[in-house]
C-alpha cells in the first residue's frame, strides 16, 4: 500500500504536460532552412542583359525583327536547339560563361551550371543536361 501511495505522489509531482509532450519530428533527407532558386531572378536577368549590351552593343536590328524578340534572326533561322524543361540532345556543345558575367549574376546553385547556347544564357542541371531556365535574345 505504501508503494502505491508513493507512486501516486511521485506522479502528481511530475508535470503532466511533460509526460504527454510529443518529441519534435525530424525530416529525413530534407534540410529545413535551405532554399534553392532554380530559375533566373529579375536581378540576374538584368545583369546579363547589361553585360551583353556593354560587350556586344545594342545591335542594328530592323524594326520588324526587333518586335519578334528572337535575337534579330529571320523566321527560318530563329529555331533554337533547346527547349526549357527538356534535356539537351547529345552532341550539342554549350559555351562557357565569360568570367565577368559569372561574377555579375552570382554563384550557380549546387547541381546546376550556366552556359551560352544559341546566343542565350541557359541554366542546366549538371547530370541530365536538363535546360531549367533561359534568358533569350542576348547575343545577336
Amino acid at each position: 500500500m505504501r508503494r502505491l501511495v508513493a507512486l501516486a505522489l511521485v506522479l502528481s509531482l511530475v508535470d503532466p504536460i511533460t509526460l504527454f509532450a510529443q518529441k519534435p519530428t525530424k525530416q529525413k533527407g530534407k534540410a529545413q532552412d535551405s532554399q534553392v532558386t532554380v530559375v533566373f531572378n529579375d536581378a540576374q536577368r538584368e545583369a546579363a542583359r547589361l553585360y551583353f549590351v556593354e560587350a556586344h552593343g545594342r545591335g542594328n536590328c530592323p524594326p520588324g525583327l526587333a518586335k519578334k524578340q528572337n535575337g534579330c534572326l529571320p523566321p527560318g533561322q530563329a529555331k533554337k536547339r533547346y527547349v526549357v524543361g527538356h534535356s539537351l540532345p547529345q552532341g550539342i556543345i554549350v559555351e562557357m560563361l565569360p568570367a565577368e558575367l559569372s561574377v555579375r549574376i552570382g554563384p550557380v546553385p549546387p547541381g546546376y551550371r550556366y552556359g551560352i547556347l544559341d546566343g542565350d544564357l541557359v541554366k542546366l542541371a549538371v547530370g541530365t543536361m536538363l535546360v531549367v531556365d533561359a534568358i533569350e535574345g542576348l547575343v545577336r
